[in-house]
């Protein structure tokens, strides 16, 4: 038989809500991944487009400057991108199907923290607490990148699609797996080909 007294179950009934609704309210502030904006032009036919390239007659001139590492790394991350998405790099020499443009910009904005409040109940053996937490609100400067990727149909010389992405920048980071998330972002709406 259970021997608990109805005070003691009410209490652990009132910690469990308490903790249920904390938990809640984690999800609810925690900050969201930057969401993508994409446009399509509605006269470019995503069913003929099969390759794609950085130039518009597909060739290097061999005259260029030499690519800095950044371009790199980002030109492989579309590059990747559109390989999975189904397209194929157009050979050299030859005119792609789509020319892959993309732009970077930083900017410095104001952040404002609201205030904010915690709440804390638990208990130890028979005796229970609770504690609230108050934070006041500030206001700092943060650096937003933005990357935006461009599809051009070469045979129109017309934008056929446009995906933009926006994010805090955490100390500068530049290392490939954050510009590979970003170059993923900015291109999620891109049209897949069907096979």
């Amino acid at each position: 038989m259970n021997s608990a007294s109805p005070t003691k179950s009410l209490r652990t009934l009132v910690i469990a809500a308490s903790v249920a609704a904390g938990v809640a309210s984690l999800g609810a502030c925690a900050t969201a991944p930057p969401q993508p904006e994409s446009i399509r032009d509605p006269q470019a036919n995503f069913a003929v487009y099969k390759t794609f390239g950085w130039t518009s007659d597909g060739a290097d001139s061999g005259t260029a400057q030499p690519t800095p590492i950044l371009d790199s790394t980002i030109r492989a991350a579309i590059k990747a991108e559109m390989i999975r998405k189904g397209y194929a790099e157009a050979p050299a020499g030859t005119a792609p199907d789509l020319r892959m443009v993309y732009e970077t910009a930083s900017a410095t904005k104001l952040k404002n923290n609201p205030v904010t409040v915690g709440v804390g109940v638990g208990s130890w053996g028979g005796n229970s607490g609770g504690s609230v937490g108050v934070g006041s609100s500030s206001v700092r400067n943060v650096k937003e990148g933005t990357l935006v990727v461009h599809a051009i149909d070469n045979a129109r010389n017309a934008e056929a699609w446009q995906g933009k992405v926006s994010a805090e920048m955490k100390g500068g980071n530049l290392e490939p797996a954050a510009i590979n998330a970003a170059v993923a972002a900015a291109m999620r709406d891109f049209p897949a080909r069907r096979p």
